[in-house]
């Protein structure tokens, strides 16, 4: 049991050495929580697919997993075994102790766990889903406080070839997960929508986009000369200008970031400090 209150924060980075904009994202909003609340804490990185590298749950007290490239389809690898294990471990550490572990889970991580504790099904998707995109709040969702001030819908970075769908509602049920969100309405299209958030537990939360996405810094990104050639050339030219104008608006993923992770880690230290003093 800890005797202060110094929070430890891991990082649980699943890129496996891909170069990508996730990772600074994630660092800028800890670092920003830390600061901006002048709360006593550190945070550490481990770079779970490439070096197999998996904090150790005693340590740490908010986990945060990245998105990544490649399938969340079975790996049979040995750093999938022991990132299945670290959260297998996590939600029977909640079940067992007062002093709960948090962890947020994000794109490749969320569909990875979805398809671990078989809660939907995990597909890959008939074309890629790329661009800033509306996310519609379902159920549960209205309630859910990490989404408080975001408006109805809200919109994200969303980028990904597979998808979470058809979920079973017997096994969320035994497991006490809600379905939040679900992915743009296409009613041209017949295909289910995916769910775009779940509440697997009070202490464990993830997102099916990318919640940590910066709009300023994602607009620069994209607008550089071979990042715009490859959005054109892959996706083309109207998704690339729809997006850019859905970065520079502060109505927008400027906002997302400003809520849904600052008010994971937020409602995380307040719930960890609460009994770290009682």
């Amino acid at each position: 049991m800890k005797t202060d209150e110094t929070l430890k924060i891991a990082v649980l980075d699943m890129y496996d050495n891909w170069a990508n904009e996730g990772m600074r994202c994630i660092r800028q909003l800890i670092t920003r929580f830390l600061e901006q609340d002048d709360i006593e804490g550190s945070f550490e990185v481990f770079n779970v697919r490439a070096n197999n590298e998996i904090p150790d749950l005693d340590t740490y007290d908010i986990f945060i997993s990245s998105g990544g490239p490649g399938s969340p389809l079975a790996a049979n690898t040995q750093w999938e075994k022991d990132y299945f294990d670290f959260v297998d471990t996590l939600f029977a550490y909640n079940h067992q102790h007062a002093r709960k572990k948090y962890m947020f889970l994000i794109c490749h991580s969320f569909q990875m766990v979805c398809r671990h504790l078989g809660l939907a099904e995990v597909t890959k998707r008939q074309s890629t889903s790329f661009g800033v995109m509306p996310i519609h709040r379902m159920g549960d969702g209205y309630a859910e406080y990490i989404f408080h001030g975001l408006p109805e819908p809200f919109y994200a970075v969303d980028s990904r070839d597979y998808q979470v769908t058809q979920v079973n509602e017997t096994r969320m049920r035994e497991f006490g997960a809600q379905a939040l969100c679900l992915e743009k309405e296409r009613p041209h299209i017949p295909l289910e929508r995916a769910v775009m958030a779940i509440r697997f537990s009070p202490e464990v939360f993830g997102t099916q986009f990318h919640p940590e996405a910066d709009s300023r810094g994602m607009l620069r990104y994209y607008l550089m000369d071979d990042k715009r050639k490859w959005v054109i050339d892959t996706h083309g030219e109207a998704k690339y200008f729809e997006m850019i104008d859905r970065l520079d608006d502060p109505d927008k993923i400027l906002l997302t970031e400003a809520v849904i992770i600052p008010s994971f880690l937020h409602h995380a230290a307040e719930q960890l400090q609460g009994v770290l003093v009682a």
